[in-house]
């Protein structure tokens, strides 16, 4: 296949994993195996007036539709490039009188690809959507619920006069969506804003442990010279040496999760049962749950006290970050702690999650010296648990480099700015906004460190009058989701 920069794979029948993507050629760490734009993709119900419905970038001041006053853009380009597959969508949803949910939507926007292109191979695809897979026949009575109730809300929104589809083909339409509908996220990839359709990407079959990441590409609408443009595409990056003839595989899950439990989800998301070998022979479980070793050896009876208790304050904590009580949630986390650090190793994952939720909420009550010291812990342990050019490891090293920037740890934090930025040129390449971000600090923070090492005394002095003078940059508010996850599922 020669089509859309797909010539260096191949689909193939993976054997008990029905089809997967080959590699065609050799790939190194960091290499864009392909890029590919969305099929069919919409911004989320909950956050349609504050994302560009073309780039799905977060925006201060978009521009609103004039006709269906419900699509947003940054500005004309972004609404030019929207029209051809919003046109229909927008005389739609000025007859229904408001616009349909997100799932209805993306079938509706994929349906009127159908009518104007057909349902046959589109072009660099290597997959139809007629070929794409559904697990109708796997859903359960309540997915079987939502999927009737999915489909007679299409038929109300759907116009008569466009093509008419039969049941059985809207079902597979809205099967299609929810097995692979694929997470997009803002141009920081902090947040999941919205949900998209990428048949090539859903031929990767799932590994825990695998040699490809896939990255959202905002693209790149603003460049002066049109010939600059860049859509809006997911990227498959390598994360270390492919041979011509290996299978790529990506991961659809986190990793930080003991093999038992990714299974249980991958099976219950995705009805498959994982036969990877991190999953076959356990690798690195016994680090997600280890204890304190030496003379303190904990009690078998403590370690499943203090692991039930992580497990209750972990849902106090959910609980209280929805209501946005965060003091409330410091309070948590080090009561969790104080129990947990005589009990659980610095690997263990009831520990790090309690690290990492009370660095980022500290961070963002500018908290920053208690933020840094848990956020170093949470990274020590990560460093010894995730792939080392993990995309996830990449953004929470980024984080903790930025908490100890602001904590006045010059040299700590621009150790770790430097740490991920190596991990992130190569899961996210060096043209991506976040990667551009860290550069920038990077170059900030070596000249400060610069200044650090010459007069100790003069740097803090400066750093005083600086954040005087301006307000320090008030981080991210913590969001409620852990970060977005590959596919998007209705939990």
């Amino acid at each position: 296949m020669t089509k859309g920069g797909m010539e260096s794979v191949e689909v193939f029948t993976s054997e008990g994993k029905g089809r997967g993507l080959k590699a065609q050629k050799e790939f190194l760490p960091g290499d864009v195996i392909f890029a590919e734009p969305a099929y069919a993709a919409v911004v989320f119900d909950s956050l349609t007036h504050l994302i560009c419905h073309t780039c799905f970038k977060r925006q201060e001041r978009l521009h609103r539709c004039g006709q269906c006053k419900f699509a947003y853009y940054c500005d004309r380009t972004c609404q030019r490039a929207a029209w051809l597959n919003h046109k229909n969508e927008c005389s739609a949803i000025k007859k229904h009188g408001k616009a349909p949910t997100e799932n209805i939507r993306l079938a509706a926007r994929i349906m009127w690809k159908i009518e104007r292109e057909g349902s046959g191979l589109a072009e660099g695809c290597l997959v139809s959507i007629d070929d794409l897979q559904n697990h109708v026949d796997s859903f359960g009575e309540e997915e079987k619920k939502e999927l009737q109730a999915d489909v007679e809300s299409f038929l109300e929104f759907w116009p008569p006069q466009s093509q008419q589809f039969g049941m059985q083909y809207i079902s597979h339409i809205f099967g299609v969506i929810s097995c692979n509908g694929f997470t997009l996220s803002d141009q920081r990839g902090l947040q999941a804003v919205g949900v998209g359709i990428f048949p090539n990407l859903c031929q990767a079959n799932h590994d825990c442990w695998p040699n490809c990441t896939v990255i959202f590409n905002n693209g790149n609408h603003e460049a002066v010279k049109s010939m600059f443009h860049t859509q809006m595409r997911i990227e498959l990056r390598a994360l270390s040496k492919i041979s011509p003839g290996d299978e790529l595989t990506v991961s659809y899950v986190d990793f930080l999760n003991v093999s038992e439990e990714r299974r249980k989800q991958l099976k219950k998301q995705y009805y498959f049962d994982c036969a990877c070998e991190h999953c076959k022979k356990k690798i690195k479980d016994d680090l997600m749950l280890a204890v304190k070793a030496g003379e303190s050896k904990p009690s078998a009876e403590m370690v499943k006290e203090v692991t039930q208790f992580s497990k209750d304050t972990l849902e106090k904590i959910n609980k209280a970050r929805m209501e946005g009580l965060y003091h409330e949630v410091v309070k948590l986390c080090r009561e969790c702690l104080k129990k947990q650090e005589p009990v659980l190793a610095d690997t263990n994952i009831y520990l790090l999650r309690i690290l990492s939720i009370a660095s980022e909420v500290l961070s963002y009550l500018q908290m920053f010296e208690e933020a840094a010291d848990y956020a170093k812990r949470m990274v020590d342990g990560y460093l010894k648990l995730y792939h080392p050019n993990n995309a996830q490891l990449g953004m929470a090293v980024m984080r903790a480099g930025v908490t100890h920037w602001h904590a006045g740890l010059i040299e700590a934090g621009h150790g770790l700015i430097c740490k991920a930025y190596a991990i992130l040129l190569i899961t996210h390449g060096p043209s991506h906004p976040i990667t551009k971000d860290l550069e920038v600090m990077r170059v900030q923070t070596e000249m400060e460190l610069r200044m650090f090492q010459q007069n100790e005394f003069v740097y803090y002095k400066m750093r005083e009058a600086a954040l005087k003078n301006q307000k320090i940059q008030v981080m991210p508010e913590p969001s409620n989701e852990t970060s977005p996850s590959l596919f998007h599922k209705k939990e």
